[in-house]
């Protein structure tokens, strides 16, 4: 495992609920990024750290291997991959995101 994929799974798996996104909660720098941050707030998801790909360029790439998902952003829980932004959004319709970050 390298460096960078190291870091990501330390932060995965150091933390209940991680968002790995561009920009930040309070300012997110694309329209996806700032969906999902309005879904797990919908859900009162308060515990969830996010991780600002646009500020480390490694993480930014390496997050796509690490999950074999091409996309971000990239939603963590458990230290499991769960998905990105329609697959949370189809999961918050369905009303089984809730669950899974209360869980």
């Amino acid at each position: 495992m390298s460096d960078t994929l190291k870091r990501i799974d330390d932060i995965v798996k150091g933390n209940h609920i991680v968002l790995f996104m561009k920009g930040t909660a309070q300012f997110p720098m694309c329209g996806f990024s700032g969906r999902v941050i309005q879904i797990l707030k919908a859900c009162g998801a308060t515990d969830v750290k996010t991780f600002n790909v646009l500020e480390d360029d490694e993480i930014r790439q390496g997050i796509k291997e690490y999950a074999n998902w091409p996309t971000i952003p990239q939603l963590y829980v458990k230290g499991e991959f769960v998905g990105g932004s329609d697959i949370l959004a189809e999961m918050h319709e369905a009303g089984e995101l809730q669950g899974l970050l209360k869980a």
